[in-house]
């Protein structure tokens, strides 16, 4: 190896445009304010690694990743004349709906009847406050319904895990019914008792100001991840922004359809401890 200066680990002429993202935490797991807001701070700084549409307003995409702010969510449960949860007791399924109204109606009939035949019980649908004013044309255009269902955890999930499992199976059953029916427009950004996505059709410094709840101090969170898209190979869409729900990766997947292809052909052989035969 030769001296540090000859070569050095950094060199510009490696630099490429390619998304930004960055994860911040509390070391101690104590959720506060000043968290998402840092995390909020440390976006807005990754906003030239995003792109603008022609109407020099509709963004790549950006959002984050946090833990569930049970105090933001407890308030409003009591605002609704329901008690307040402990943590891990409420799972919230962020969803993107058409804003068509039949199609928003039977978005909300498949999501609600996968609940009921899983035995989950839903105490109260909540509309996301946000201002479309902040948004571009193009991302206008597109916009979704934005809406929150606050979910109970039953009794027999003895873990924040067990129950996180099952949502992911119900999520998986309520997307393929929704494909199953065409139903286009139609995107569950998150659906977890740990998680929750906040995400936009907008740039790293228009995310605050599109969604309000993340302006209001009971959002306390433990940590964050942080993600400001910059599109290539794909077009931006309300869906394709990130973080997903486990993830953010920087760079595009070319292989999209030769993965799913493998996943296909590997079907019958699929097996699971966690979802036995639903596999």
């Amino acid at each position: 190896m030769g001296d540090h200066q000859s070569c050095p680990l950094y060199e510009e002429r490696f630099e490429h445009d390619a998304c930004g993202i960055g994860f911040l935490a509390d070391l101690s797991g104590r959720p506060t304010h000043r968290i998402l807001d840092d995390g909020l701070r440390c976006l807005e700084r990754l906003a030239h690694r995003g792109a603008f549409d022609a109407d020099g307003k509709s963004g790549d995409g950006a959002g984050i990743l946090c833990g569930i702010p049970f105090s933001l969510f407890n308030r409003e449960l009591e605002r609704a004349g329901l008690r307040a949860y402990r943590d891990g007791e409420i799972a919230v399924g962020m969803m993107f709906l058409p804003r068509a109204p039949e199609a928003n109606a039977r978005a909300r009939e498949l999501v609600n009847a996968e609940l009921r035949r899983r035995e989950l019980p839903v105490l109260m649908w909540r509309t996301v406050v946000h201002e479309p004013n902040v948004l571009g044309q193009r991302a206008l255009q597109t916009l979704p319904d934005i809406q929150q269902v606050i979910i109970e955890r039953p009794s027999h999930f003895r873990t924040e895990l067990e129950f996180d499992q099952h949502l992911y199976l119900v999520r998986r059953c309520i997307e393929n019914a929704a494909r199953a029916e065409g139903l286009e427009g139609f995107y569950i950004a998150s659906f977890s008792c740990r998680t929750i996505v906040y995400k936009a059709l907008v740039s790293a410094t228009q995310l605050r100001r599109f969604y309000l709840d993340l302006n209001d101090p009971d959002f306390k969170v433990s940590h964050v991840l942080f993600h400001q898209r910059y599109s290539t190979n794909t077009l931006p869409t309300w869906e394709r922004a990130q973080p997903f729900r486990f993830i953010a990766h920087n760079g595009e997947i070319n292989t999209i359809e030769g993965n799913q292809n493998w996943m296909r052909a590997r079907e019958p052989e699929l097996d699971s401890l966690v979802w036995g035969s639903e596999i």
